[in-house]
């Protein structure tokens, strides 16, 4: 089953918007894959604004968010997988969500573990 991460950003973002707010990533700089201006980061995370004001062309797909942001004025590209990214949340009031920490294989191996055949019992009653 695909993350549903991708999925809850997109929404919130719109959520987000559509409230005239200001829609704040909070991202963990360390996990794989990740492109930001290292310069920026602050113990291991870094918080991006992704309202359409402070960004270009923005896509947020069911791997990764991605987009053109200015840092100290130089127009730097934002590479986040989907797994890098921690909460997202409205600048001006904190409303938004926490993501959990990205255990997907841990989940998909309990689903795949059968329980165990327990199969009812029938007794004769008189």
């Amino acid at each position: 089953m695909n993350s549903n991460r991708p999925y809850l950003l997109r929404a919130l973002n719109e959520w987000i918007v559509d409230n005239d707010m200001t829609p704040h990533l909070l991202i963990d700089a360390d996990y794989p894959g990740t492109s930001v201006p290292q310069e920026f980061i602050q113990d291991g995370k870094i918080v991006l604004n992704i309202s359409l004001t402070a960004v270009t062309n923005l896509l947020i797909d069911n791997e990764s968010v991605s987009f053109s942001a200015r840092f100290a004025g130089v127009s730097t590209h934002i590479y986040l997988p989907v797994g890098a990214v921690t909460a997202i949340y409205a600048k001006e009031n904190g409303h938004g969500m926490i993501f959990p920490e990205d255990n997907q294989e841990s989940i998909e191996q309990e689903v795949k573990t059968p329980p165990p055949d327990k199969r009812p019992e029938l007794k004769i009653v008189k």
